[in-house]
């Protein structure tokens, strides 16, 4: 690790600090669900402080413990990764009994991920999950539908609002919709998950994708394909946040804008495209300490543009797409 890059012993400023759901984030950053582990492993990185992100979104969890799939299971791209984890993960019950309790919930939010592949597992989820102290619940809807013959429930409108209701009937936490780029209509996938009673998005997902060996003409990724993150598919994810915002703004939805982020300029154009918060995830892996460097970029940001607060910046493209 590198003994030059060190985190500020201080807090961060005020003017970062983020009102999401209810809930104060010191800071805009999250970092996203996949990247950190279950939280411990990230706090061991030498330069690491609890003030670097604003929530911290935990691994996946499912209603029963996953191996997750063979490997291959990661292979870069230009200017990306490509991964097929599997949701590897212990299961519910071993999350709440012994990921929990490890966590300091005073350091600061931490938001749990979940995954079904029936509507019935996700609201199961949601319930075990209600009494905990978890901040709030990221629903990821990129999960195939064993009912519809495979069918990503993220895909299909009326789906992704059942598991969004059915969740909504089983806890009061926060509900954060983790949307897929996958589908032809991200903005009405909102709208049907906000009448089914989502507090929130999380916008995008990895986009379906794939690499070959030309050697072994064979795909690097065990199963076949996988999900890309990372700068490639930024263009894509700032498009996504703003078509959401759109359906958002009018109801004062927060959307966690992610996809992409590798330093403060992608940050702050996900604030502009109408995201509340920004997620951080790829650029962990070569760059622990990125959030600390996004966060002071930010603050000189508004700094220099005589801003007082983060929200200053949420949706203030002067020229927005139709």
């Amino acid at each position: 690790m590198p003994k030059t890059i060190q985190s500020s012993s201080q807090s961060p400023p005020q003017s970062l600090q983020t009102k999401f759901c209810g809930l104060t984030f010191n800071t805009p950053l999250v970092a996203l669900s996949g990247c950190v582990g279950f939280g411990d492993e990230y706090t061991r990185v030498e330069g690491y402080s609890d003030e670097m992100f604003g929530a911290v979104c935990l691994k996946g969890i499912t209603l029963e413990p996953r191996l997750g799939n063979p490997p291959r299971r990661i292979t870069e791209t230009h200017d990306g990764m490509i991964n097929a984890i599997g949701l590897q993960n212990p299961g519910v019950d071993a999350f709440v009994k012994e990921v929990l309790p490890a966590l300091d919930f005073k350091a600061t939010r931490y938001i749990a991920n979940i995954s079904g592949v029936t509507v019935d597992e996700y609201a199961q989820l949601a319930k075990r999950l209600d009494d905990s102290p978890i901040d709030a619940i990221e629903i990821n809807v990129s999960c195939p539908n064993v009912k519809e013959g495979g069918l990503e429930f993220g895909n299909s409108h009326k789906m992704s609002a059942q598991v969004v209701e059915a969740c909504r009937s089983a806890t009061s936490k926060p509900l954060i919709v983790k949307l897929s780029p996958n589908q032809a209509d991200i903005a009405g996938n909102a709208r049907a998950c906000l009448e089914a009673g989502a507090d929130a998005f999380a916008a995008i997902n990895t986009v379906r994708a794939m690499a070959i060996d030309i050697k072994e003409r064979c795909a690097e990724i065990g199963i076949g394909q996988g999900g890309l993150s990372g700068p490639a598919i930024k263009p894509i994810a700032l498009y996504s946040v703003w078509s959401v915002y759109k359906e958002c703004r009018k109801h004062d939805i927060p959307i966690i804008g992610q996809g992409g982020v590798a330093g403060t300029e992608d940050a702050i154009e996900f604030l502009l495209a109408g995201a509340t918060a920004v997620g951080v995830g790829t650029g962990l892996f070569y760059d622990p300490l990125l959030g600390n460097k996004i966060q002071t970029g930010i603050a000189d940001y508004l700094k220099e543009h005589g801003m007082k607060q983060v929200s200053e910046l949420v949706g203030a493209l002067s020229n927005p797409p139709d």
